[in-house]
């Protein structure tokens, strides 16, 4: 392929750009070959990141060994996990676009011929895949891996644990100390947060697309097998661009199925469908809610992880990680085999040369003829409180149709103090609105809120629904994603405190059970609460940002 970064260096013209180069220590040897970019979203904020400056190195090393010159650059990164529960988590979503603005902003700046890219936390997984689909540039992902698993009275715990726990004591069935003595281990060491949430999620994701290296999504963050990962990956991105290789050739259309499959066959979080939707948008392949719930119906639910199962990461690892779970679906016709991947290889090609390095634990790893659920886990909801689509994950979820009564909050703040004082009970439809991309802005995850309440022994006894998002960590009947959102006038902006509402899983509707009179009558009244912010980047975020049903990816006015 032609290369960008010759625009910088050759020739005379260019020789104070070579001169700077030369500042760093490069010669003119360095400057003959391929500059590659290494990004990470390494910084202090969380255990999901801590790690990745670390990695980086030994993706430079892969670089240099293949015949390019690496330069490493970071990004921001926000930690989901201590953003949770308060204003902070506005940021979330947002940093997304950041982290794919920054990198795209740093490659094009400084012309570089293509990509390695290393993250760990929720959002900066799909940033940095986002980016790769705008600049299109030869580019691999790599996945920062998963944190270990804490022990706690002699089980497996992780974070989900220490925010149900919350719930616990403040249902007085936990003591002080329990609490504090399981805070002390949940989070033994580096790596993201360690059941199949939203990092787990999108790390397969990264497989199934074919923008990773084949088994790279479930080595341990503090492993060997993980610095070995980020050195290949390093030194595969030669072969990328010798072949002429880029994303908009391996993320077709083709491998935005393979990637919902994957989700619904690992019950992985709800976040996916926002972040699939997003890096399809910017790969410009047209993905609607559409596909999701296509996909969802003839792919099993085989295996078993947290929230919605038993299983963490680490154990998915051992029984051969994603590649199994790719094969398994495979063999059954449920994914495509000939999309392209970063190998230069089809997927079926790279499945081939994979065997499990020991027998399948059927506890992790269903048989296909006694799934966990007989179809996917990531569902799509429409009906009158929700016209655009709504989400809901099933697993674990053993409720299929509720109606209940609305109590309504106009933030999260608001339902969690209500939690708190014990005022939800049993037929509760707990509605949280104005917590949409535009309405919140940023559309925050609720894990404090959901965790309290299965914390308080209701899990399986009221129904949320909201237009935020939820962790990849919640678990129950919790409906996100309502589109459109209260701040563009959906429907959720017009329920009143008492109203019933109605969630059918099995018929994929939730409604709001008003007349239709009643409904214009609300509707004419309506007025959108004014905006939380008037300056900086959450205000920004809100005037460009779309609707969840499309990725809430943000858009330039003039564009639409």
């Amino acid at each position: 392929m032609e290369l960008p970064s010759r625009e910088t260096l050759e020739g005379y013209s260019r020789s104070p750009h070579r001169a700077m180069y030369k500042a760093m220590g490069l010669n003119d040897l360095d400057l003959n070959k391929p500059l590659i970019g290494v990004s990470s979203t390494s910084n202090e904020a969380t255990p999901c990141n801590i790690h990745l400056g670390k990695l980086a190195q030994f993706s430079k090393k892969g670089v240099s060994d293949s015949n390019c010159t690496p330069r490493e650059f970071t990004t921001i990164a926000v930690s989901d996990g201590i953003a949770m529960g308060h204003e902070g988590m506005k940021a979330s979503l947002v940093s997304r676009e950041i982290i794919a603005d920054s990198i795209e902003i740093m490659m094009r700046a400084h012309k570089y011929d293509g990509l390695v890219g290393i993250s760990g936390c929720d959002k900066s997984l799909p940033g940095t895949l986002m980016a790769m689909a705008r600049l299109n540039l030869p580019s691999i992902f790599v996945y920062g891996g998963t944190i270990m698993p804490g022990n706690w009275n002699n089980r497996d715990v992780t974070i989900q644990d220490v925010y149900e726990a919350v719930g616990s004591y403040e249902a007085g069935n936990m003591k002080l100390e329990e609490l504090i003595q399981l805070e002390n281990v949940a989070c033994p060491s580096a790596g993201s947060c360690g059941g199949m949430y939203t990092a787990n999620t999108m790390a397969s994701v990264s497989e199934a697309l074919g923008m990773s290296l084949p088994g790279s999504a479930s080595p341990p963050a503090e492993s060997e097998r993980r610095n070995q990962v980020c050195y290949e990956t390093g030194k595969k991105v030669n072969n990328l661009i010798e072949n002429n290789i880029c994303p908009k050739d391996i993320m077709t259309f083709e491998s935005f199925e393979n990637a919902i499959a994957i989700i619904n066959a690992l019950g992985g979080s709800t976040n996916a469908v926002l972040h699939l939707l997003a890096i399809a948008r910017e790969m410009g392949v047209k993905l609607t809610l559409r596909d999701f719930e296509r996909i969802r119906k003839q792919t099993p639910h085989v295996v078993n992880m947290r929230p919605g199962g038993l299983y963490v990461m680490l154990d998915l690892d051992k029984i051969g990680g994603i590649p199994i779970v790719l094969k398994s679906l495979l063999k059954r016709g449920l994914i495509n085999g000939k999309t392209l991947t970063v190998t230069g290889k089809s997927m079926e090609e790279n499945l081939e040369l994979f065997t499990a390095s020991t027998s399948v634990d059927e506890n992790i790893l269903r048989p296909f003829d006694r799934p966990l659920h007989s179809e996917g886990t990531i569902k799509i909801l429409k009906g009158s409180l929700a016209p655009e689509g709504a989400v809901v994950k099933i697993a674990g979820v053993n409720l299929t149709n509720f109606i209940g009564k609305a109590k309504v909050f106009e933030n999260e703040e608001n339902a969690f103090k209500a939690i708190e004082k014990k005022k939800i009970v049993e037929g509760d439809v707990i509605i949280i609105r104005y917590e949409g991309p535009k309405g919140g802005p940023g559309m925050r995850e609720m894990l404090a809120v959901t965790a309290a309440i299965v914390g308080q022994g209701l899990g399986e006894k009221v129904a949320m629904v909201t237009d935020g998002r939820f962790s990849g960590a919640t678990r129950g009947l919790m409906v996100g994603h309502v589109s459109p959102e209260a701040m563009l006038g959906g429907a959720i902006g017009l329920v009143k405190n008492g109203d019933k509402i109605r969630i059918d899983i099995m018929k994929g509707r939730i409604d709001l059970l008003i007349s239709k009179t009643e409904y214009i009558k609300r509707a004419k009244k309506w007025k959108p609460i004014k905006p939380h912010y008037k300056t900086g980047v959450l205000a920004k975020y809100a005037s460009l940002v779309k609707s969840a049903s499309e990725g809430a990816i943000t858009r330039p006015i003039s564009i639409g």
